[in-house]
């Protein structure tokens, strides 16, 4: 077990001027809030953040890391708040130890392949600071490396989550020896009985080729001299068991038959010698084709670079070798921990600015680096910026695009889900349906059987699926709804002529003529006539000989339609010959009592009705087929219409109070006011309630009698 004192001297070691007093607080702290708490091995509970803190000091991390490493567990094994931890140690430690405390909460449940790779993506989207992944790495590989102490049902639970989540994450950020230890031990724990037999295996064939391996460094290390190529060190070993085991079963080889069972690893101190020195390997033993690898050239995704080549010596024994410079070598081993580790007489700076590049997408510079700790401090993670993750209740993770709501949620759920959706719970609180989700959100949708998606939703969901589905259900109701429109229209014209309606529409011709038009059914004529594409009048021309057809007289045949319009109470308009229609006021002319009015079928809606001074009628009505007559109804009760007027004034002070003051002496009410003025003149909108034509005229005569007012117009709703 080590010291703290121990621990203390390995920081002070690569990073001198460390703050020793402050991991000394956090050590003392951590026992006292720790005291009486025993891990399963029997050891205190000290033993293991203590444990943690020494290996962050391995991978030469910052004291911010190492005093959240003391403390990771504090929070969330005793009483103690995150904001005492930011009061005692600062806002950095506390940051850190709450995103730990974050992580360790995450329930995995599922060794599914797809799911496992959804939640190694949330974690690593969840953390603003890579310090956080780090410390629970740590954590972990102190977890496996004493996991001989719990029991065998959480023993397997967190080997395979280890080996589904946190080595795929450490090969990520490049983390070698960390994942190499994470595999091994899961290996170890998982498939023992595999494992014990490898391990036998593979100990019998290293003791054979012990005494080979040492003369091919010997070999290799004359040849290097002999062609004055500097050599740094040069070390061999044998290929790890878990990486033995893997490739056995995907390439169902035996273990003589593994290439790379014996590696040497060759250190040089520039790119310049690795491709010298692999030249003269390839001089002196014959390459094996197909297994030469560049990746200095081509580095991999977690920044891995060194070449690789397999050759066979004299005595036909096969091994594979490794060279790479220095700089290559200790990103390998410990990766993104690299890149901050203390070099003596400078900082982490443009020197190891080539070295980001392969963090372009994980990294985001703030400023420029002055030293180690405020590198730690800048460094910020987002390997999947375009993505974000969220939980259902039960622990499933959802991968969704950034920006995504909870509608996008419900319908990658289920399309029911998502058209009876209602409300959302995000971590237990109710939010807006346009809510944007975040990383580690737990989302919970709630349905109410028989609702529909709104067409409101298609403004703020990000998914194709989602928009798609509401799409497709609008689509349906919209068919549905014309199809009902268009019976109705086609009624209205039968009867208009003084047809037999029944008997049209029980009559096989009515079939015959859908098809001609090229629908298949009788209701997607129906659905057309709705839409607009055909009128009412030509189905009933195919149906009805000409000479049969009498126009009806118009009087006593005029029926109202209520319809709900813009304002606070309903109005009535006659529709003339048809019953029920679906009536509405065209908002770009927002059509009020006393003016002429045209209504006009509109597609899958109904009944548009718009004043026959409005700029669109003229272009509506090329297509006579789709005008239907509408009038006011005299005889009901007038309500509020609201109109928008603009008004064009010479700037002077207290003119917004005149124009108030007459537009009240004319019994009008004002809803809303805005005023702009540039240079010497402005321009005020004003929205008032009107009762008819006769109302509105008088409103705009007052107006224009205002001193400085140079034009009154009325504008379209908006």
């Amino acid at each position: 077990m080590i010291r703290f004192e121990d621990l203390v001297e390995k920081v002070q070691a690569y990073y001198p001027e460390a703050d020793a007093e402050l991991l000394r607080r956090a050590y003392v702290f951590s026992a006292m809030e720790h005291r009486g708490q025993v891990r399963h091995s029997g050891e205190p509970y000290l033993v293991h953040p203590l444990e943690v803190a020494d290996i962050l000091a391995d991978m030469r991390l910052d004291t911010v890391a190492i005093t959240a490493g003391l403390l990771h567990d504090v929070v969330e094994d005793t009483l103690t708040s995150i904001e005492r931890i930011e009061e005692l140690f600062g806002p950095d430690v506390a940051h850190v130890v709450e995103g730990v405390t974050k992580l360790s909460a995450i329930p995995f449940s599922s060794s599914e392949e797809r799911q496992a790779e959804n939640f190694r993506k949330m974690l690593l989207a969840m953390v603003d600071d890579i310090r956080v992944i780090m410390v629970k790495l740590a954590d972990r590989l102190h977890n496996m490396r004493t996991l001989h102490h719990m029991p065998e049902e959480k023993r397997m639970r967190t080997a395979q989550e280890t080996l589904d989540i946190y080595a795929p994450i450490a090969n990520r950020l490049g983390m070698g020896k960390v994942k190499n230890e994470l595999e091994e031990l899961c290996f170890r724990t998982l498939e023992a009985k595999a494992y014990d037999a490898l391990k036998a295996r593979v100990e019998d064939r290293r003791k054979k080729t012990q005494g080979m391996v040492e003369e091919l460094k010997r070999t290799i290390t004359l040849k290097l001299a002999e062609n004055q190529v500097p050599l740094v060190a040069i070390d061999g070993r044998i290929k790890r068991l878990y990486s033995i085991h893997m490739k056995l079963k995907r390439q169902k080889i035996e273990l003589e038959q593994v290439y790379d069972f014996v590696a040497l690893r060759i250190v040089t101190p520039s790119v310049k010698d690795c491709y010298a020195a692999l030249g003269i390997i390839h001089q002196t033993w014959s390459p094996v084709p197909g297994r030469i690898k560049d990746f200095i050239a081509m580095p991999r995704p977690n920044g891995y670079q060194s070449l690789h080549t397999s050759v066979v010596s004299d005595r036909g024994f096969p091994f594979e070798v490794q060279i790479r410079t220095e700089d290559m070598h200790r990103i390998a081993e410990d990766g993104i921990a690299a890149h901050w580790k203390y070099k003596e007489g400078r900082t982490a700076a443009q020197t190891d600015e080539q070295y980001f590049r392969w963090l372009r997408q994980l990294l985001e510079w703030q400023q420029e680096i002055r030293d180690p700790q405020e590198f730690l401090q800048n460094l910020k993670v987002d390997l999947y910026p375009e993505e974000v993750y969220t939980f259902t209740p039960r622990g499933e993770v959802k991968s969704l695009p950034r920006g995504a709501t909870a509608i996008d949620f419900a319908y990658a759920i289920h399309t029911d889900v998502g058209h009876q959706c209602v409300g959302a719970r995000v971590n237990g609180r109710m939010v807006p349906l346009r809510q944007r989700l975040k990383n580690g959100d737990i989302v919970e949708i709630v349905t109410q059987a028989g609702h529909k998606p709104s067409r409101d939703w298609l403004n703020f969901v990000s998914t194709s699926r989602a928009r798609n589905k509401i799409k497709h259900f609008l689509n349906a109701e919209e068919k549905t709804r014309s199809v009902d429109l268009g019976r109705k229209l086609f009624e209205r014209e039968a009867r208009r002529f003084d047809v037999n309606l029944k008997d049209l529409l029980e009559a096989a011709r009515l079939h015959t003529v859908a098809n001609e038009q090229g629908y298949p059914k009788a209701d997607d004529l129906f659905a057309a006539i709705g839409y607009g594409k055909v009128s009412a009048r030509q189905v009933l021309d195919k149906l009805v000989p000409q000479a049969q057809l009498h126009e009806r007289p118009p009087e006593g045949a005029i029926t109202s339609v209520v319809r709900r319009v813009l304002g606070t109470t309903e109005e009535k308009i006659k529709v003339r010959g048809a019953d029920d229609l679906l009536v509405f006021r065209a908002r770009c002319c927002n059509p009020i009592r006393g003016e002429k009015i045209v209504g006009y079928i509109t597609r899958g809606k109904g009944v548009s009705v718009h004043s026959a001074s409005c700029p669109n009628v003229l272009n509506l009505l090329y297509d006579p087929e789709r005008r239907i007559d509408v009038e006011w109804d005299k005889g009901e009760e007038k309500m509020a219409y609201t109109v928008r007027l603009s008004i064009l004034v010479h700037d002077r002070k207290g003119i917004l109070a005149d124009l108030s003051s007459k537009v009240a002496g004319v019994n009008t009410n004002i809803k809303t006011l805005e005023a702009t003025t540039d240079e010497q003149e402005g321009r005020i909108n004003m929205t008032v309630e009107i009762n008819d034509l006769k109302h509105l005229e008088k409103v705009i005569k007052s107006l224009r009698a205002v001193d400085g007012v140079i034009d009154v117009e009325r504008q379209a709703t908006r």
